[in-house]
């Protein structure tokens, strides 16, 4: 019997493949955090969630999105409406990381976690339903899997945390790779390491917000910066949600 991987062209390492296990995975993950009985459990899920979303990301910003610019019509506007996407998870993503994790959440968490999920859903269907389907017809199943694999390698090696002051955009955000990389990894070890002992939970939470703020430190390096667009770009120490009443209040970006 063959699997929906198989029948794609490119086969199951192709980058509509690849994407679209991901893609699956989330789904899963999302409705584990929505029946989630209590904040440990909701942490660990919220971190299996970023481990997953932001090197997907990092990723696309990286290899994806560039070879859509340059092959697919209407490319540029289709991967500027996913970046700002992205830009609002990891602003919200930022923003839940400043709250508290009760067992009862207040209606700050809620508008957040919801928020977090939908546009990530969103982010999901115009992947699927705009760009996807144009990549497939524009490139061979050869170029499709090329892709694929350079960009599972380049997943395997992202950034696993929100970083929303660095570029969505080459250079900016390949420069970033290393530092942040290596700096979002050990915090999720160590955050990982907290929830499961809670001998060492303070000390692993303690030392992962000090590498937080190193991270911070290096997110305001000018050059991490470079090939921002408008539509994603952030001031360093500046937010573009603002919260009125609990709930996100963001314009939303233009049609694409």
């Amino acid at each position: 019997m063959t699997t929906p991987a198989e029948t794609t062209p490119g086969g199951r390492f192709s980058i509509v493949a690849l994407q679209k296990r991901d893609h699956e995975r989330l789904e899963e993950l999302l409705d584990e955090l929505a029946s989630a009985p209590d904040a440990t459990a909701r942490s660990r899920t919220l971190g299996q969630i970023a481990r997953l979303v932001f090197p997907h990301a990092f990723a696309e910003e990286s290899l994806l999105w560039p070879v859509v610019r340059r092959t697919v019509p209407f490319g540029e506007a289709l991967t500027s409406g996913v970046e700002q996407e992205h830009q609002e998870v990891n602003e919200l993503w930022r923003r839940l990381e400043t709250l508290h994790h009760p067992d009862d959440l207040d209606e700050d968490h809620q508008a957040l976690l919801a928020r977090l999920a939908e546009v990530l859903r969103e982010d999901v269907r115009d992947e699927e339903d705009r760009i996807l389907p144009r990549l497939e017809e524009t490139l061979s199943p050869a170029q499709l899997r090329m892709i694929g694999v350079g960009w599972e390698v380049l997943r395997r090696t992202a950034p696993s945390r929100p970083h929303p002051v660095v570029s969505r955009r080459p250079p900016g955000n390949v420069l970033a790779a290393v530092p942040l990389t290596v700096l979002d990894r050990s915090r999720d070890v160590l955050d990982e390491v907290s929830l499961r002992s809670s001998r060492l939970a303070g000390v692993c939470r303690g030392a992962s917000a000090r590498l937080g703020e190193v991270a911070a430190r290096v997110e305001r390096i000018g050059v991490l910066r470079e090939g921002e667009t408008v539509e994603t770009r952030r001031t360093p120490g500046t937010g573009r949600i603002r919260f009125v009443g609990g709930a996100p209040d963001k314009t939303p970006p233009g049609p694409v």
